[in-house]
C-alpha cells in the first residue's frame, strides 16, 4: 500500500463492500489451481477478528486464516488477493488506533515469512516477534527475507 499515512484504514475495516460472499469461478486454471470453483470472499472485519484470536508466543499465517475462512463457509479456497489485502488493512487500522490492539505481527505470510507491508516494516515485526520468544532467521544474500524459524511448531489456526 502507498501513503498510508493519508487513508483511515478503520473506515476500510469497516467496509463490507458486498461481503461475505460464496462466487463460483469458471476459468479451468483456476479451478485446477485451487482444487475447486467455490470461492469464498471474507470482509476485511473478519480476518482482523481472526488475527486477534493468535496468542502470545504463537503466530499464524494468510494462507491458515484462508484455509479457516474456506473450510467454515463451504467453499474450496479463498481469494488470495483480497486476503493480503484485508490483513494489511487489520494491520494499519490497529496501527492508526489508541488501545484496542490487533496483534497483527503473529499473521506471517507463506512459509513463516515476515511482512514488509506491516506498519514499520519488518524490523518492526521482527522486533515484536522476537520480544514473544521467536526466533527470526535471514534468508538471501540480495533480496533478504525474514522468517520465523520453525513456525509451524507455534502455528496457531484461529476459529471464524
Amino acid at each position: 500500500m502507498a501513503n498510508e499515512e493519508k487513508k483511515d484504514f478503520n473506515a476500510m475495516l469497516a467496509q463490507d463492500n458486498g461481503m461475505p460472499k460464496l462466487q463460483i469461478v469458471t476459468d479451468p486454471a483456476t479451478i485446477r489451481r485451487y482444487g475447486g470453483s467455490r470461492m469464498y470472499f471474507a470482509p476485511p472485519r473478519d480476518y482482523d477478528r481472526a488475527m486477534r484470536q493468535v496468542p502470545p508466543g504463537r503466530v499464524t499465517t494468510v494462507g491458515a486464516l484462508r484455509e479457516a475462512f474456506a473450510k467454515a463457509n463451504g467453499a474450496d479456497f479463498t481469494d488470495p488477493i483480497t486476503a493480503g489485502i484485508f490483513v494489511s488493512i487489520a494491520a494499519w487500522a490497529s496501527f492508526q488506533r489508541t488501545g484496542d490492539e490487533t496483534p497483527y505481527w503473529r499473521t506471517l505470510k507463506a512459509g513463516g515469512e515476515l511482512n514488509p507491508k506491516y506498519p514499520g516494516g519488518v524490523e518492526a515485526q521482527r522486533a515484536r516477534l522476537e520480544a514473544e520468544g521467536h526466533t527470526i532467521l535471514a534468508r538471501g544474500r540480495k533480496n533478504v527475507r525474514y522468517y520465523v524459524k520453525d513456525y509451524e511448531n507455534v502455528l496457531f489456526v484461529p476459529q471464524v
